[in-house]
């Protein structure tokens, strides 16, 4: 019996040091992405990032566009009402101008090529949002790499749903408090009337008419806005 006693010990020891090997492998691994006091912005890091700087809350009106300075954009003026973005998985190609002001509210954009990414590929990206806050995404036609990852301020664009990339973007930057403006913004939807997920405003591909907004546009009055939530 105290042979089998030993054993019993010896087995639940060797138990709890490999679950602990695991953790602590683990944790070394996303450890270097996760933002800390003393690496804000871990992304930066990430090869092929891009960033760019953008002032918040400039609104427009739903029947507005804005001349975006990149494609998918990744900030600038807005749509006053958020596309939801609470694990949000878009069917159909969304309004540039509402997936924006969801960037603001710290969420990760994933848009892909739907000519490029299905099947497998598609499932292995859909499963990084469904069900994750601060999390959508949609297909965007005709992306100049198959997927691009936008947070505000920041976007990475890769060629393979399978880069490690993907996930150091999305938990360096998915409600990291130092890189979008509107810290503790809702990500839940609207609703009809206001942002409809089920129904939601069309995408307008570039080019841009000749009547859209600059990137150095204000704001418009009334616009849906909602201050420091908006």
């Amino acid at each position: 019996m105290p042979w089998l006693a030993i054993g019993a010990i010896v087995v639940v020891l060797a138990l709890i040091g490999g679950i602990g090997w695991f953790l602590l492998a683990r944790n070394s691994q996303v450890s270097p992405w996760r933002p800390s006091e003393d690496n804000k912005d871990p992304s930066l890091a990430i090869p092929g990032i891009a960033t760019t700087t953008y002032e918040g809350q400039h609104h427009v009106l739903p029947t507005q566009r804005v001349a975006y300075d990149k494609t998918p954009p990744y900030g600038g003026p807005h749509d006053g009402y958020w596309a939801a973005c609470n694990g949000q998985v878009y069917p159909q190609a969304v309004r540039n101008e509402n997936m924006v002001h969801a960037l603001e509210h710290g969420a990760v954009w994933i848009a892909y090529d739907p000519a490029r990414i299905t099947g497998a590929a598609l499932d292995s990206l859909t499963a990084k949002v469904r069900g994750q806050n601060q999390m959508m995404i949609s297909p965007y036609p005709g992306l100049d790499q198959p997927i691009s990852l936008q947070s505000w301020g920041h976007q990475l664009k890769v060629a393979d749903a399978a880069d490690p990339r993907i996930d150091e973007f999305i938990t360096s930057l998915r409600g990291n408090p130092n890189t979008y403006p509107e810290v503790g913004a809702s990500c839940d939807a609207l609703g009809p009337g206001q942002f409809d997920p089920q129904n939601p405003p069309p995408f307008d591909p570039p080019p841009y008419p000749k009547n859209a907004l600059p990137m150095t546009y204000q704001g418009t009055s009334g616009s849906g806005g909602m201050g420091g939530t908006g």
